[in-house]
């Protein structure tokens, strides 16, 4: 798939907000300072779409992209962010669940993982959560290029073998450097397929 165009949509703090779903949306989640943001430019060939901070957690909002006039990507507030209050933490979460839960024209789910993290709780969570409730998701593992070459190899099969063995969940995934654009290919032909494969 080659991006033609994107362009920002709509920030909004509830589902009942967003645009109208007459796209597929593909939805970006991740921890906080996992480099969502960063990959998301990467995929659109975009220095500025979302936007990059040196402080984790600026997303605090549901963020519709147009891309090539057809579909929707869609940021979402990172979570997990220690330095947020408990009000703040209760209302990322409700914004997520709330999207989540209430968008029909979701086509897939990647949650983001930062490669060079052993599995965090949070994540595993929410992995979890995302599968009890039907949600087709999978994995983007983020900052490869911070991996010498056994760690690349290594880390993302350790990762996954832990989480089958947590929550019974082997999910497919992509191992992806902002910098490089490792793995951009692979997930645009990806999105390309789900759009492809049925309409909204």
């Amino acid at each position: 798939m080659k991006i033609l165009s994107s362009s920002f949509i709509k920030s909004s703090s509830k589902s009942i907000d967003c645009p109208d779903q007459k796209f597929n949306e593909f939805a970006f989640i991740g921890r906080s300072n996992v480099g969502k943001s960063s990959l998301i430019n990467s995929l659109t060939n975009s220095k500025k779409l979302a936007k990059i901070s040196g402080t984790p957690g600026k997303t605090l909002l549901v963020n519709h992209f147009l891309i090539n006039k057809k579909w929707f990507l869609v940021d979402l507030p990172g979570y997990g962010f220690a330095r947020k209050s408990k009000k703040e933490k209760r209302k990322i979460e409700e914004i997520i669940t709330d999207y989540f839960l209430n968008r029909t024209s979701i086509k897939l789910t990647f949650v983001l993982i930062d490669i060079r993290l052993k599995p965090q709780k949070i994540d595993i969570e929410f992995m979890l959560w995302l599968n009890q409730n039907n949600i087709q998701f999978k994995i983007i593992f983020t900052k490869a290029d911070k991996l010498n070459k056994k760690e690349f190899i290594e880390n993302p099969e350790k990762y996954l073998e832990i989480l089958f063995n947590d929550i019974g969940i082997h999910p497919e995934h992509f191992v992806s450097s902002s910098k490089s654009k490792l793995g951009r290919d692979e997930i645009l032909q990806t999105i390309s397929l789900e759009i492809n494969s049925t309409k909204v």
